[in-house]
């Protein structure tokens, strides 16, 4: 960042009681018309008021002077570059909404770059520690639902998402291949496998019809007990039930199984196009994050096992 005026950072203390300025009110009612959900409309606001901390000028008479100084200031209150950056991303829309209602002409963040984000590398599960979670349901009927979503989400690296709401259509069980309706409206096949082919089989043959019993006509191929569709919190609770089960001491999510999906691919070789490709990520970037977690696995090994680790 350039050089600011020279004055003490003040530390940001903020009063959520305290009445907004009338700009932020019609900010936040511009944000509410645009469709923009109401996390993110708190994110805005809760930045915003952080800004206003800063200082004792109103943000529609701020210029980029001002934003450098307010990032400055939270900088020296211990805040991460993740925080920086989102507080810079909220002037900027406000900003845009300002030009947009031609209260002003310029936006002072135009030429101020986010400062560097280090991405966390995602947790990822050994590979005999999934075994040991896909092998813990047991053959009731939501045992046999369970085994066939958690083989699917670690065979086919979907989104906890397109797994829950995976109809009977997208599942081809003759060429073994699942055809995914991702982000963005893009599909893409993704084989099974044959531990997760034979997972969803015995469930769609012992199980589904029964969880179904002619409550519904719903056409997912998961369902809950009531013969509806599962959501994400369904299945939070699940692959935490059989964590625990399975005395795996990692705290996993939803979302660890795809990360372990990506992972072991590029773990055995495979090449980072095709694990994007499977993956459905738009930008190959997003998928090198999974060299990076392999590359750690080799240093820990490497640490742990070599003489003059």
């Amino acid at each position: 960042m350039s050089k600011i005026r020279a004055r003490t950072p003040r530390i940001p203390s903020i009063n959520h009681d305290d009445a907004d300025p009338i700009y932020l009110t019609e900010f936040r009612t511009a944000m509410l018309a645009r469709g923009l959900s109401v996390r993110t409309r708190n994110a805005y606001m809760t930045d915003l008021r952080l800004c206003l901390a800063t200082t004792n000028k109103p943000l529609t008479k701020w210029d980029k002077q001002d934003v450098y100084y307010c990032l400055q200031s939270t900088q020296a209150t211990g805040k991460n570059p993740r925080t920086i950056a989102r507080m810079l991303a909220s002037l900027r829309q406000f900003f845009l909404w300002q030009i947009g209602n031609e209260v002003r002409k310029d936006n002072p963040c135009e030429d101020i770059k986010n400062p560097k984000v280090q991405k966390p590398l995602p947790k990822v599960l050994s590979e005999d520690a999934v075994t040991q979670l896909l092998e813990t349901p047991d053959g009731s009927l939501l045992g046999l639902r369970d085994k066939a979503m958690l083989e699917i989400m670690y065979a086919c690296g979907l989104r906890v998402s397109e797994l829950v709401n995976l109809s009977l259509e997208q599942v081809n069980m003759n060429a073994g291949w699942l055809q995914i309706t991702g982000k963005g409206n893009k599909t893409r096949l993704i084989p099974m496998g044959e531990y997760a082919k034979n997972a969803i089989e015995n469930y769609l043959t012992y199980s589904r019809g029964e969880l179904l019993a002619g409550k519904t006509d719903c056409q997912a191929v998961f369902l809950t007990e009531q013969g509806g569709y599962m959501t994400r919190h369904n299945f939070w609770h699940m692959i935490k039930k059989y964590a625990k089960l399975a005395d795996i001491k990692t705290d996993i999510s939803p979302h660890t199984l795809r990360h372990a999906f990506a992972t072991h691919l590029v773990n055995h070789g495979a090449d980072l196009r095709s694990v994007q490709l499977l993956l459905g990520h738009s930008d190959l970037s997003t998928t090198q994050i999974y060299t990076h977690v392999a590359t750690a696995r080799l240093q820990a090994l490497h640490g742990e096992h070599h003489p003059r680790g």
